[in-house]
């Protein structure tokens, strides 16, 4: 057997006994080439032999049960057992100092075993406690984890629920195509709109993914209901503002025409009574008309439109104070021409309206970014008061006013995928309206 095939307490113990044997031999040597008898001769080189054997295997012994030790204590380790600790006798020498660093190594996986549980522990508390349904698939798209909610939404107990494919389950066609979805269906264990969310998480090497139904019926219905609260207390407003005088002046004329005789001048109260009833009447058709328009805005008919012609021949409409338009390089998106025409005249209007008692002007510009362009009216008016209202509908500050349109341009925005935004101006006096639209 060659020596470097051999095992490591194998390669000990040789090398201990080479280390001996030439003191061995010579002391042989010496005995059977002096004037020794045979007894002294044989008595000694046994003694001797067995003496060199006997720390020969102690130093094999030695060595291989200090390895056997840390086998053991990697062994239990890769078991998962970092209870068991070596005994140190010297730190200092390199055995002990090995010894140590296995054992601090044995502490410190323990403590983060410990807290990998403990943070695993959390998550499926976590995921248990919340309301909103959660699927774990593998690579094979077999369920792996479900919470509490998506045990409801499939109207079954986890148990025969893990292990099954996606496809029995009727989740299969969310695991591909768009991450994020909303979708009107029913489940099992309720019907409504959802939305659902994908993403993918590693767990053993392995790419998982990870499913999420959130229900959209409760908020949207929350949503709702403050959105009729809000509608009816702004038509209730608005109806008391026209009904309250509208109530009085006609108790007030059929006071006046029951009184006998009737007064000089009641042809006069008459006349000035019906056409404040008349008045408060149109304003009260002009209202309903406005809200009528409000909710019946017909969808975006998307064509080529070219920013700089719509912007000048919207700031040629208004005639009242100066509106000065910046032309900027060319560019043509894709809109509907005539709603965007409404909506620009409104901003402008309004900045217009805010620039009359001051005498300031009003600018007019357009700016391209990567992927929108940017429209802006500033204006040097004296600025907005309150501006946690201005897209409420029928809300307005101006006496006259309708209060729809911000709230039309930022439907019309909303539908060409770019939105509406006025604030004061951050740089000096004045307000900024900013349209912002898609260039694709």
């Amino acid at each position: 057997m060659k020596l470097g095939h051999t095992s490591h307490d194998v390669r000990v113990l040789l090398l201990a006994l080479a280390g001996g044997l030439p003191a061995i031999a010579t002391c042989i040597i010496i005995l059977f080439t002096g004037n020794f008898s045979a007894r002294t001769q044989w008595t000694v080189t046994i003694f001797v032999v067995l003496l060199w054997l006997a720390f020969s295997f102690a130093a094999r012994e030695r060595v291989t049960s200090s390895l056997r030790t840390l086998a053991n204590l990697l062994e239990a380790m890769r078991e998962g057992d970092y209870s068991i600790r070596a005994r140190v006798d010297n730190p200092r020498e390199p055995l002990g100092e090995v010894m140590q660093q296995v054992n601090t190594m044995a502490a410190t996986l323990r403590a983060q075993r410990l807290g990998a549980l403990e943070a695993t522990a959390l998550l499926r508390k976590v995921m248990e406690e919340i309301d909103v349904a959660t699927f774990a698939f593998d690579p094979q798209q077999t369920l792996r984890l479900v919470n509490r909610a998506g045990e409801r939404l499939l109207a079954q107990p986890a148990e025969r629920l893990l292990a099954r494919d996606a496809t029995s389950l009727g989740l299969a066609q969310y695991l591909a195509g768009e991450p994020e979805q909303t979708i009107q269906r029913s489940f099992p264990g309720a019907t409504g709109r959802w939305g659902i969310r994908r993403s993918q998480f590693r767990e053993g090497g392995l790419p998982h993914q990870l499913l999420v139904v959130t229900d959209l019926t409760r908020p949207l219905r929350e949503e709702e209901l403050q959105a009729w609260q809000r509608l009816v207390r702004v038509i209730g407003h608005e109806l008391n503002n026209s009904l309250t005088p509208i109530k009085s002046i006609a108790q007030s004329l059929e006071l006046l025409v029951t009184t006998s005789p009737p007064p000089e001048d009641w042809q006069d109260d008459m006349a000035k009574g019906l056409n404040v009833i008349a008045a408060r009447s149109e304003s009260l058709s002009r209202f309903m008309s406005s809200y009528a328009r409000l909710a019946k805005l017909p969808p975006p008919k998307f064509a080529p439109v070219e920013i700089n012609e719509l912007l000048r021949r919207v700031t040629s409409l208004e005639t009242r104070a100066q509106v000065f338009f910046e032309e900027c390089p060319p560019l043509t998106i894709q809109g509907d021409a005539d709603q965007l025409e409404q909506v620009l005249i409104n901003l402008i209007r309004n900045a217009v309206d805010a620039v009359q008692e001051t005498g300031g002007r009003v600018f007019v510009r357009h700016e391209r970014a990567p992927t929108t362009v940017q429209i802006t009216v500033r204006d040097e008016g004296p600025g907005l008061s309150n501006t946690s209202n201005l897209f409420v509908p029928f809300f307005t500050t101006k006496r006259g006013g309708s209060g729809i349109g911000l709230v039309l341009s930022r439907q019309i925005a909303e539908a060409h995928n770019g939105s509406v935004s006025l604030e004061n101006a951050r740089d000096g006096a004045g307000c900024e309206a900013k349209l912002i639209l898609p260039v694709q």
